[in-house]
C-alpha cells in the first residue's frame, strides 16, 4: 500500500514538473500572429481548391498576410473576396476575372465512334487502363466517365449524353476538374468568352472524319474568315482551331461559317448564333 501511495506522489510530483516546464517553454517559444490571418482566411472560398497558386486556403491567406501574394487570386470568392481581403491588408484591391471550366469535345453519344463498349469503373482513369485510352475511337475525345463531376465541389460539372458539359453559372473557375481529367483537354477560359472550338484532337481532317461526326478537319475557313484584322483572333494549329481569347470580339462569324459546326456559341444554342452575332 505504502509503494502504491509513493508511486502515485512521484508521478503526481513529475507531472507537476513537466507541466511546468511545457508552460515555460510555450513562453519562451511564443509566436505572435497577425490577427489579419484569420480575418483574410474568413473572407476566401473555402474550396482549397489551389487555384491561386498555393496548397489551399489557409496558405493563400498566409501568403497575403505576408506581402508574398497579391488579394485577388481567390478565384472561387471572386470579386467579392477581393475586395474585403484587399480591405483588411488596406490595399486597393484588383479586379478578379471570371474564368470557368470549358470541355472542348462535341463526340457525344452516336457522334463519335467506339472501338468497344466499355462495362467498367464509372470512372475516367480506370478506363484509361483499357489499351492506355478509352472506349472512343477519338484519342482526344471526353473520356465522359465523371471523374470531372466528382471533383467539382460546386456541382458545375455533369455528364450529358456521353460527355463532360459545364454549367457556366456554378462554376467558380477553380480548375479542380482540369487537374483531374486523365486527357489533360479541360481548359480555363474568360466567362465573357462567346464562342469557342468545341473539338480537341490533333488529327488530320481525314482521320476525324472517319471517327467523329462533329470533330475539327482544320480547314481553316474560320481563320480566313476572321474579321480581326491583322492577325486573326482564331488560328488553326496542328490541326485544330484556337481561338486567342484577347483578341476575339464575340462576333461569333467563325461558328457561323465552320463546316462540322464544332465552334459553338457559349451564350445560347447553335441556331441563335448569327442572330447574336449580329447583336454584338
Amino acid at each position: 500500500m505504502t509503494t502504491l501511495i509513493m508511486a502515485i506522489v512521484v508521478l503526481g510530483v513529475m507531472g507537476g514538473i513537466f507541466g511546468a516546464l511545457l508552460a515555460f517553454a510555450s513562453k519562451i517559444f511564443h509566436v505572435d500572429t497577425d490577427p489579419r490571418l484569420e480575418e483574410v482566411r474568413a473572407c476566401l472560398a473555402g474550396a482549397n481548391c489551389g487555384a491561386c497558386g498555393f496548397a489551399g486556403c489557409d496558405g493563400y491567406a498566409a501568403a497575403v498576410v505576408s506581402g508574398q501574394a497579391p488579394t485577388n487570386k481567390c478565384v472561387p470568392g471572386g470579386k467579392d473576396a477581393a475586395e474585403k481581403v484587399a480591405a483588411i491588408m488596406g490595399v486597393a484591391g484588383g479586379d478578379v476575372e471570371r474564368t470557368v471550366a470549358f470541355v472542348p469535345c462535341s463526340g457525344e453519344n452516336g457522334v463519335a465512334a467506339r472501338r468497344f463498349h466499355y462495362n467498367g469503373p464509372k470512372n475516367c482513369q480506370a478506363a484509361m487502363l483499357f489499351g492506355g485510352r478509352d472506349s472512343r475511337d477519338c484519342k482526344f475525345a471526353c473520356v465522359g466517365l465523371g471523374t470531372c463531376v466528382q471533383a467539382c465541389q460546386f456541382e458545375a460539372m455533369h455528364i450529358v449524353n456521353g460527355i463532360a458539359k459545364v454549367d457556366r453559372e456554378a462554376c467558380k473557375g477553380c480548375g479542380a476538374c482540369r487537374e483531374v481529367c486523365p486527357k489533360k483537354i479541360i481548359l480555363m477560359i474568360p466567362y465573357k468568352q462567346k464562342v469557342m472550338p468545341q473539338c480537341s484532337s490533333k488529327d488530320r481532317g481525314a482521320v476525324v472524319m472517319k471517327v467523329c461526326d462533329a470533330g475539327c478537319i482544320g480547314c481553316m475557313k474560320c481563320q480566313r474568315e476572321c474579321p480581326v484584322k491583322p492577325e486573326p483572333a482564331i488560328t488553326v494549329t496542328d490541326n485544330l482551331a484556337h481561338i486567342d481569347t484577347s483578341k476575339c470580339i464575340g462576333c461569333g462569324h467563325c461558328a457561323t461559317v465552320c463546316p462540322r459546326h464544332i465552334i459553338r456559341w457559349q451564350y445560347g444554342e447553335p441556331a441563335a448564333v448569327e442572330e447574336k452575332a449580329a447583336e454584338a
